[in-house]
């Protein structure tokens, strides 16, 4: 479903548990969905480095560990943290409409943050 100036409802709030990733497509472009430290961030799902989705790794300090090889990546900025990975992946701006948990949350892939 296509909202506003081009963002997608891609859940609600309240399907999003804290520190706890969920991988969503978004106009075919795999997301990682995460609610952390009382914000909701969307970064690509897709670690630079190894082709696997981050959604499957740990959450800590506003970050998204890739699984297997152990790379970070910030969820503001998609700048990894440290080794292997050296390239960034692209993170997108999220919107909320409404309050509480049945709050839509939207994702736009056509613009990065």
């Amino acid at each position: 479903m296509t909202s506003a100036a081009g963002y997608v409802r891609v859940a609600r709030l309240g399907e999003l548990a804290e520190d706890t990733p969920k991988r969503v497509e978004v106009d075919s472009t795999p997301v990682s969905l995460v609610r952390t430290e009382g914000e909701v961030f969307a970064i690509h799902d897709i670690c630079s480095h190894a082709h696997v989705s981050l959604s499957e790794g740990d959450v800590e300090d506003c970050q998204i560990e890739c699984w297997l090889h152990g790379s970070s990546f910030d969820l503001r900025t998609g700048k990894p943290s440290g080794l292997p990975a050296t390239r960034p992946v692209p993170v997108y701006p999220v919107m909320i409409e409404g309050d509480g948990p049945d709050a839509a949350v939207l994702v736009s892939v056509n613009q990065e943050s």
